[in-house]
This record gives structure tokens, sequence and C-alpha cells, in this order.
């Protein structure tokens, strides 16, 4: 596999799409497929397709195309989907229980091991199994347990104090719902989930008869 080192966000982004693809390709019994195919059922052009995967080391074969479960499997890969991930949610209300069904119902190595919550109408309610914690107890949960991603799903005004806890006792990553960015050590990942970006980009395409 090629050095990832230098590949774009845009590329990454388009990553799980594919594979989403492929796994439906996979469920109805295809066993192969070109990238004119791929970009007809996609969207993307299949120039685009061929240049994305290339910067992994191809994966199709000249008069082939690709094998769809290797590919998928291979994105997979890429992606980090091979290993586990140790999950835990601060803000456990309507979108933080969402989140919480979602981990568990697809299981796709995301496991949810703890929510927590300021508010204490939900202290004590148990989500799939997890019984929602006093977020007083965030740092004694995590001075004790190893977590790889922190799910912050509070206020505006909680979102940085929440942050600066999960970087200082070594979260490898946030997955930030707050509406508002977070600023915490360079070498923690942070992803920002601004749902109105997403709803006024909808929005302006739809008052603009376009699509994206």
């Amino acid at each position: 596999m090629k050095e990832t080192s230098k590949i774009s966000n845009a590329v990454i982004r388009r990553l799980p799409r594919y594979r989403r693809l492929l796994k439906e390709l996979m469920n109805k019994g295809t066993e192969r497929i070109s990238s004119n195919e791929m970009s007809a059922l996609i969207g993307y052009t299949a120039s685009q397709i061929r240049q994305d995967l290339n910067n992994f080391g191809g994966f199709g074969q000249q008069g082939y195309g690709y094998n769809v479960a290797m590919l998928h499997d291979q994105i997979g890969l890429i992606l980090g989907l091979d290993q586990s991930y140790k999950m835990i949610i601060v803000g456990s209300g309507n979108l933080g229980q969402a989140i919480a069904n979602y981990a568990t119902y697809y299981k796709t190595g995301f496991q949810v091991v703890a929510m927590f919550d300021v508010n204490p109408k939900l202290i004590g309610i148990s989500i799939n199994g997890i019984e929602v914690q006093d977020y007083e107890n965030l740092d004694s949960y995590l001075a004790s347990n190893q977590i790889d991603i922190g799910i912050i799903c509070t206020t505006k005004s909680s979102a940085q104090e929440v942050a600066s806890c999960m970087s200082n006792f070594g979260v490898r990553g946030i997955w930030n719902f707050a509406p508002v960015d977070i600023n915490v050590d360079e070498d923690i990942v942070v992803e920002n989930v601004h749902l109105s970006d997403s709803l006024n980009t909808l929005v302006y395409y739809i008052s603009n008869n376009q699509k994206p």
C-alpha cells in the first residue's frame, strides 16, 4: 500500500461512500465492478474514482475492474476499521442517545462504553445497557479507562471544558456535535459536526434549484 500521509481530506471523505456502495453490491451478489460502473452508481467520475484509489495502490485490474469484496475490505483497512474503538458520550440527551443507539445497532467496531450528563433526570437511566453517569465522574473515569473517541453532545458553553478534559486524559479523537469549534492539543483529531451548517447548505441548494 502506498504512503498515505499526504492524502487530501477530500479523498478520505469519499472513501466511506465507496465502501458503503461496495457493501450494497456485495449484498446483491456482485463480484466485480469497473470504475465506469461505479461512476454511474455513485456520481463521481470514473477518473476521479481511479485517482482516489490509486493513492492507496489502485486495487483494480485491466479488463477486470475491481473485486468488490476485496476492495470493500481494503478500504476498511485504510480507514482503520479492522480495529475496535472505545467511545464515551458526554451529553446524554436526545442527540447523545441517538448516537448511542446508532453505534449499538450497526456494531461496526465502535463501542460506547460510558455516557455522562449533568441533568439529574438523565443520570442513572440506561441506554442500551449503559448507565448514564454524573458528569462529575468524568475525570476519574478517564483516569482509569483508555478511551479512543470522545463524543460531545453538550451545549455550546460546555463543549470546550469537556474537550479539554478529554484532551488531558489521552482521548485520541473527538467527535464534536456542539455548535462551536473546540481547541485541543495538536495530536488529537477533531471532527466538528455542525448540523446547522449542513442544514443551511441543503437550503442553499433547494433555494437555487441545484444539486451538490
